[in-house]
């Protein structure tokens, strides 16, 4: 398997996840939405590292790479590197909250749609962005 085809099987994954945010949402499973949208742009971002040749970290938030590395970017989506970074780092703050809670924390009360709302279009955003870097089937 070579880093392109991997690179495309994230975007596929990507692509098929979002579909289950509108239904996360109608359910107002809002803490599921959140959730599942940082594994969305995690496969995303993560994807499109290896399409430009760059082996992603072990870690969740790999924003700081996109833009460690965005020379290997076309000029076109090097303009959104930073908002993709910034998506990433608020996802995965809200990764664990989101899933887990804590002891004062629960997912199920902290959550709301604004929270839903916002994840959708940044998960959204980002997998639009990643379709333009990595080729399609």
């Amino acid at each position: 398997m070579t880093n392109v085809s991997l690179a495309e099987s994230y975007l596929v994954k990507a692509q098929k996840r979002l579909k289950i945010l509108p239904v996360l949402f109608d359910e107002e499973a809002y803490s599921d939405v959140v959730r599942e949208a940082q594994e969305i742009v995690e496969l995303a971002l993560k994807g499109m590292l290896r399409k430009v040749g760059v082996e992603p970290p072990k870690w969740h938030d790999v924003g700081r790479n996109l833009l460690e590395y965005q020379a290997r970017f076309e000029e076109a989506v090097r303009g959104e590197l930073p908002r993709l970074a910034e998506i990433s780092a608020w996802l995965r703050k809200e990764r664990e909250f989101s899933f887990y809670g804590d002891i004062d924390f629960i997912p199920t009360l902290e959550y709301g749609p604004d929270d839903a709302g916002r994840a959708i279009a940044d998960a959204r955003f980002t997998v639009t962005i990643a379709e333009k870097v990595i080729p399609g089937k």
